[in-house]
C-alpha cells in the first residue's frame, strides 16, 4: 500500500513523508513546486511535478503504484493574500481540490487525509475552540478550506470515501535534524519571520496590530511543531487503514503564545535583538485562536514531543542556518 502526497514537496507535506519513510514506506509525492522544493524530500522517494487537478494524471499515478489513501496537502496559505484574490483561493484550495476527491473516488480510493485550518472558525463565539465550535470563516482562505470539508463530508455520505479532516493551528518549526522545514520564500509565518530577522535575512519585522483585546494586544495562537502535525497525519492513516471511520479534529496543543511572547522566545533563543515595527491590523486576523486539543490525543493517541515554544523556535533557527548554506 502506497500513499499519494499531494503537496509533498511542501512545508507540512514533506514532513508527513519523512514520517512516513522511517517506518519503511516509500510515499509518491505530487507536487507542482509553486511553493515546495524537492530537495526537501529524502532520497528514493518519487516526485512527480504536476498539478493535483491533472485528472489523467492521478488516475496514472494511482494505477501505477497500488495507491490505497491520498494525503492533501497542497493549497495556497496566506490570509491576506486570500483576501485580495478571492477567486484564485477558491480555484486553487476548492475548485482543484473538488477535481481531486471525484478523481479518487473514481479510482477505487477510500481513505483520504486533509489538510484543513482553525481559519474554519474565524472569529469563534467560544474559546477555547473544540470540533463542535461553530464555523464561521471570516477569510476566503477559510472559507475555501471549510467548503472542501462539506465535500468531503457529502462524499463520505454518497461515496463511502472515509476521511480525515486535521485542522491545523498555526505550524511552526522544522524536523528536529534540520532535513526539512519552512523554506518558501516570503513567507508569512510568525516565528518563521521573526527567525528571518534573527538571522539577518530581514533587516526588522513588523507587529500587525496592537490593540486586540488580549493580554497584550496582539494576536494570540496555538503553535504546534510541524514534527508533532505529521505525526498526527501518520496516525491518522493508521486510523483509516484500521477500518475506523474518519472524523475531523484540531491538531494543536491547547494553549497560546502573544505576537509579542513568540517575538520575545526567538530574541531569547537567538540572542539577536533585532528591530521591531507596529503597524494597523491586518484584514482577516482574529484577535484569539486557541484549541481544547484534547479530542485528538483521545482518538488516535497521540503524544505530542515539542510542547515548548523555545524548542520550536531552536528547530526553526536551525533550519534557517541550513538554508543560509544553500544560499
Amino acid at each position: 500500500m502506497t500513499v499519494l502526497i499531494t503537496g509533498g514537496a511542501g512545508y507540512i507535506g514533506s514532513h508527513m513523508v519523512l514520517d512516513l519513510v522511517a517506518r519503511g514506506e516509500t510515499p509518491i509525492v505530487l507536487d507542482d513546486l509553486s511553493t515546495g522544493f524537492g530537495w526537501l524530500l529524502p532520497d528514493g522517494v518519487p516526485l512527480v511535478i504536476g498539478d493535483m487537478a491533472d485528472t489523467a494524471l492521478v488516475q496514472r499515478l494511482i494505477a501505477a503504484h497500488n495507491i490505497d489513501a491520498i494525503a492533501h496537502f497542497a493549497a495556497k496559505i496566506v490570509v491576506p493574500d486570500s483576501v485580495s484574490d478571492p477567486l484564485g483561493y477558491y480555484e486553487s484550495n476548492t475548485s482543484k481540490a473538488r477535481t481531486l476527491i471525484d478523481t479518487a473516488i473514481k479510482s477505487g480510493i477510500k481513505r483520504f487525509i486533509f489538510s484543513s485550518t482553525a481559519a474554519v472558525y474565524g472569529e469563534p463565539d467560544e474559546m477555547p475552540v473544540s470540533e463542535t465550535t461553530r464555523p464561521m470563516p471570516v477569510s476566503p482562505y477559510g472559507r475555501s478550506k471549510l467548503m472542501v470539508e462539506w465535500m468531503l463530508e457529502d462524499a463520505r455520505h454518497a461515496h463511502g470515501l472515509e476521511t480525515m479532516v486535521l485542522r491545523y493551528f498555526n505550524v511552526a518549526g522544522a524536523d528536529p535534524m534540520a532535513r526539512s522545514g519552512q523554506a518558501t520564500p516570503r513567507a508569512t509565518h510568525l516565528i518563521k519571520v521573526a527567525c528571518e530577522a534573527a538571522t539577518g535575512k530581514r533587516d526588522a519585522m513588523s507587529v500587525f496590530g496592537t490593540d486586540y483585546a488580549t493580554r497584550d494586544g496582539t494576536c494570540i495562537r496555538d503553535y504546534i511543531h510541524v514534527s508533532d502535525l505529521a505525526a498526527a497525519h501518520t496516525l491518522a492513516l493508521d486510523h483509516l487503514r484500521a477500518g475506523k471511520p474518519g472524523m475531523t479534529l484540531n491538531c494543536a496543543y491547547g494553549h497560546g503564545a502573544s505576537v509579542l511572547e513568540v517575538i520575545a522566545a526567538v530574541k531569547r533563543v537567538s540572542g539577536v535583538d533585532f528591530p521591531v515595527h507596529y503597524a494597523p491590523r491586518r484584514a482577516g486576523d482574529p484577535p484569539e485562536i486557541v484549541a481544547k486539543g484534547d479530542q485528538i490525543k483521545t482518538a488516535l493517541g497521540w503524544a505530542p514531543r515539542f510542547d515548548d515554544l523555545d524548542v520550536i523556535v531552536q528547530h526553526a533557527l536551525a533550519f534557517e542556518a541550513k538554508l543560509a548554506t544553500r544560499a
